[in-house]
Parts: structure tokens; sequence; C-alpha cells
């Protein structure tokens, strides 16, 4: 089977090259990024419909795994045509190189598809977006259902790990490097999510691949607790001050985006898989055991 990863040089997709290469998988990856300096890279912009269709039908792989987005919900927020152009237009450009190739699309989805209205969300429970980032990766969902080709659709929520540092920093690391700093950190006491260990992310993307599984599946962590919570946790693991941690309310930050609180179930991967994502617990201490970057190892 050969995989084309497009979006490596984002966390979720360069976790995914580095276990391809581990693996000695057959993968081919773009980036787009051009400071990046990876071995084999191809530089895409996929809101560039003909550079987008070459490279699929070049590449003629049997999965696009498709990890490019704009996921800053304020940027999306203030920037509509942006954010348009990268997550809905770039995903038809992808759309219609995978038509050609009669490829399967595996896309990363996210939890801001949902209002939070609901005490938890399953699959197959009605999507309304909060925010113009989730207008749009619901726009891009519909768009894979209804292109006629086989896919996966995967939805997760705040990601965490070791990153590089080109890579947007996440929850967990930005509270080892301000405490380990000795400085103060205001995290939020009203912003609730389910945590996801990436590396649990990437294990559970490629056995629903390597098992031809369909559909949509929320690949998410099986905690579900609030910012401040998830800082605390990660002070306890890594051994810093706890002290440093100052509770605050969201309101007080004046963001453009709006944030909804929702509660990803992940039964239906369980069920279907065997795969049990990590608590925080979990996923804070694989890290803290692997000090030596993931993408290192």
């Amino acid at each position: 089977m050969k995989f084309l990863v497009i979006g490596g040089s984002g966390t979720i997709g360069y976790y995914l090259i580095k276990e391809f290469k581990r693996n000695n998988e057959n993968f081919e990856f773009t980036v787009n990024n051009t400071k990046i300096d990876f071995e084999n890279q191809k530089i895409l912009d996929i809101t560039n419909e003909d550079d987008t269709f070459d490279l699929i039908q070049k590449n003629n792989p049997d999965v696009v795994i498709h990890t490019a987005a704009l996921t800053n919900l304020d940027l999306c927020e203030k920037n509509h045509q942006l954010a348009n152009s990268i997550n809905v237009l770039g995903t038809k450009n992808i759309i219609k190189g995978c038509k050609n190739t009669k490829s399967k699309i595996c896309y990363v989805s996210t939890s801001f598809v949902f209002d939070g209205k609901k005490e938890s969300y399953l699959e197959d429970d009605v999507t309304s977006p909060p925010n113009f980032y989730g207008f749009t990766k619901i726009k891009a969902e519909q768009m894979v259902q209804e292109s006629g080709l086989k896919y996966l659709i995967l939805r997760t929520d705040s990601l965490y790990g070791w990153t590089e540092n080109f890579q947007r920093i996440n929850p967990v690391i930005r509270v080892i490097n301000t405490l380990k700093s000795e400085n103060n950190l205001k995290e939020i006491i009203n912003w609730y999510n389910t945590p996801t260990f990436i590396p649990d992310f990437v294990n559970a993307l490629q056995i629903l691949l390597k098992t031809n599984k369909r559909g949509i599946y929320h690949v998410s962590g099986s905690e579900y607790l609030n910012r401040f919570s998830l800082a605390m946790k990660t002070a306890e693991v890594f051994n810093l001050n706890k002290k440093l941690l100052i509770p605050i309310n969201s309101d007080l930050l004046n963001l453009s985006a709006k944030r909804v609180n929702v509660n990803l179930k992940n039964g239906k991967l369980l069920d279907h898989t065997g795969i049990r994502m990590k608590d925080v617990d979990g996923g804070l201490k694989e890290m803290r055991k692997n000090k030596v970057n993931y993408l290192k190892n």
C-alpha cells in the first residue's frame, strides 16, 4: 500500500512520516514550509489546484492522508478568505486529485464541528460549528463524504506531545517551557477538552488504515478536563512548580473566535479496533519516560 501524506510539516503529519520511515512503509509526503529541510520532501500549496492535482497524479497513492489545515481559530475568524482557501478549497483540490487516481482519502478533522450544547458527542451527532474554523472543517468533511471516494474522517481534540521548534506549541509544551523558566502561567478553568496524545492518534490512524476502516471516527483522548487541570497534571508529572499556575476565566482574553466545550466520545474506535486511547496521566507519563523527542527516535 502506498501512502501520500499531505501536510508533513504539521505535528500529525510529521509524526506519521517518522513512523512510516521506521516501519519502511511505501510513502511520499509534502510540506508547505520552504524553511524546513526534510529528505525527499515535496513543497505543496494545496490552494494551487493544478499543483495539487499533478502531485497526486504523479504519486498515484492508494491512500492520501490529508493533515494540512489552517488551525489558528482566531486567524480563521479574522480572515475568512484565508481559512476558506486552505481548509475548504484546498480540500476540494485534494479530492479532485484523489478522484483521478481513485485514492482513498483520510481527512483529519476537529471537535469544533460541534457547538458544545450536548453533554458528549458521538460520530453521528448533528454538526453545528461555533466558529468559522469549525465551519470550514464541516464543509471539508461534507465534501469528502460526498466525493464518492473511499474515506476516513478522524475528529480529534487538543493534541499534545513533543514537537519541533518549527511547529505550533501545544498546551502541555507551553506549561513545561513556562514553568521550567520559573514564570507564572495563566490557564483557563472554563475550557474543557479531551486532550489527545499525538503518538496515540498516529497509531490509531495507521491501524484504521491497515484494517481498511471507513467512515467517521473520534480519535481523541479518554479524559475530559479543563485546561487548568491539564496544566496541574503536567506540572505534577514533570515535577514542576504548580504554584506558578494561575487559574483564569476565558472571558478575560477577549478572543475573536468562540470556544466551546466538546466531549468527544471514542467508544466507536474501541469497539471497532480494540484501541484504548490514553488518559492524560498516561500520555504525560509516556512523554516523561521518553524525554528524547519522539521525533528523534
